[in-house]
């Protein structure tokens, strides 16, 4: 019988990490059907997959197309109501999908959500790449309810509420397929980075919802593919930051937004290079660059976008700087801000 949601894993080069927790989601998924899509690895994933889950799908991919242009082939060759993208360093809970499929089968006007993301390193923890959902501040910084910046708070139920955000986490992201096709997809030119944010946008100015289901629980390790301090990783969010907003802007606030946008990198690029971290200035600058001269690349993106867009404005997106309410004003934990 088919079943109604497939979780799809895209691995690259972590054989190590589908060991490690792809029995985790085989045992504790039995609502779903579970694929695994390969991105081209050079270490012994393929051998890993066909020799130690041999009942589990594996659709291989000529290339590494990177997390986006990676999930958008592969799921072009899935057929389910709901696809749950999930990364391989994610260990998952017992009945962690049950109450997201329920909820998703009930509210119709929710085209993605997410489980309540815990660290597997420290499981009292929320974790970096997701917490209990995301929201986004005017120029474009990301914070969630449960870590804004570097400030990670303990998982001590404050955030066990369903609630609807900005972006939810590309790390265990639930999504109707039928939203995921009509809003375009994720962006295969991101490569990686900002990618889930960028869709969510799109389908929540579309009038769609996007929230967080806490009673499903995951844990993340993060960090798996590129560590924090990786300067491509600095580079890939600072870009592909820059071309989510010229993407979605509305057109009153494009030029105002972009212009102090402009000014907090080079403050951001300034403070790397006075701490001697010249290889993330260097990132920094080669995004600035980068952004520039593709950015007409984009305008057919952006066009679409707008004359799509059905809300004049998400309310998930807060009017104020997450910079400032957390440098200034010390507001350091997500309860603080609202």
């Amino acid at each position: 019988m088919k079943k109604q949601v497939a979780v799809v894993i895209l691995n690259y080069n972590g054989s190590q990490m589908l060991r490690r927790f792809l029995p985790s989601v085989l045992a504790n998924s039995p609502e779903s059907e579970i694929i695994v899509a390969d991105n081209a690895s050079t270490d012994d994933s393929v051998a890993v997959m066909r020799n130690e889950f041999p009942s589990v799908p594996l659709l291989l991919l000529d290339k590494n197309y990177g997390f986006a242009e990676g999930y958008n082939r592969a799921l072009q060759q899935v057929d389910a109501e709901y696809y749950l993208l999930l990364n391989s360093d994610v260990e998952v809970a017992e009945g962690w999908l049950a109450p997201l499929l329920e909820y998703m089968n009930v509210h119709e006007d929710v085209a993605a959500c997410q489980p309540k993301l815990l660290s597997q390193k420290e499981k009292h923890l929320f974790e970096y790449a997701g917490a209990a959902g995301g929201f986004l501040d005017r120029y474009g910084y990301p914070f969630c309810r449960g870590r804004i910046f570097d400030a990670v708070e303990s998982d001590e139920g404050q955030y066990d509420t369903i609630t609807d955000l900005f972006w939810a986490t590309g790390a265990a992201l639930m999504v109707r397929s039928a939203d995921y096709w009509s809003a375009g997809g994720l962006d295969g030119t991101f490569f990686a980075h900002m990618e889930e944010i960028d869709l969510c946008w799109r389908l929540r100015s579309r009038g769609r919802r996007v929230v967080c289901v806490p009673s499903g629980v995951a844990y993340h390790v993060g960090g798996a593919t590129l560590s924090k301090s990786n300067p491509r990783k600095t580079f890939l969010n600072f870009r592909n930051n820059l071309l989510m907003l010229y993407k979605n802007l509305p057109a009153n606030e494009l030029r105002s937004v972009m212009f102090v946008r402009a000014m907090l990198d080079y403050v951001a690029a300034t403070k790397f290079l006075l701490s001697g971290n010249i290889a993330d200035f260097k990132a920094v600058m080669q995004a600035r660059r980068e952004f520039a001269r593709i950015k007409h690349l984009y305008a057919g993106k952006r066009n679409e976008n707008i004359q799509k867009a059905t809300l004049s404005e998400i309310p998930e997106r807060a009017t104020f700087s997450i910079l400032w309410q957390y440098y200034a004003k010390g507001r350091k934990s997500f309860t603080e801000l609202f």
